[in-house]
């Protein structure tokens, strides 16, 4: 998985993307998911790594089916929340701190 930290002056956000979607675009009618950008080529990690990275995200945006895989299964995201733009699964979600 690849994964960028953007800082922002609430914290941080965190773009996981599955290796091999990256710089491709998809599009589905009006919509697209676009990974051109520079937004998800971050760098390659484990999956401990990126959890203790989540671990001080308050944002997340998942997408590749491994990356939403991931988020499943460390109960980041829920099921019912996943979308598809051209068969590729994606999910955007808030992370409240307490």
């Amino acid at each position: 998985m690849l994964v960028k930290i953007h800082k922002s002056i609430n914290g941080i956000v965190v773009a996981i993307c599955d290796n091999e979607l990256i710089d491709k675009k998809f599009e589905q009618g009006k919509l697209q998911l676009d990974l051109t950008t520079d937004f998800y080529n971050g760098g390659e990690k484990s999956e401990e790594e990126a959890k203790e990275i989540l671990k001080k995200s308050y944002i997340v945006n998942l997408v590749g089916k491994k990356a939403v895989d991931f988020g499943l299964k460390n109960k980041i995201i829920n099921k019912e929340n996943i979308k598809k733009i051209a068969k590729i699964p994606f999910c955007q979600c808030l992370i409240a701190q307490t």
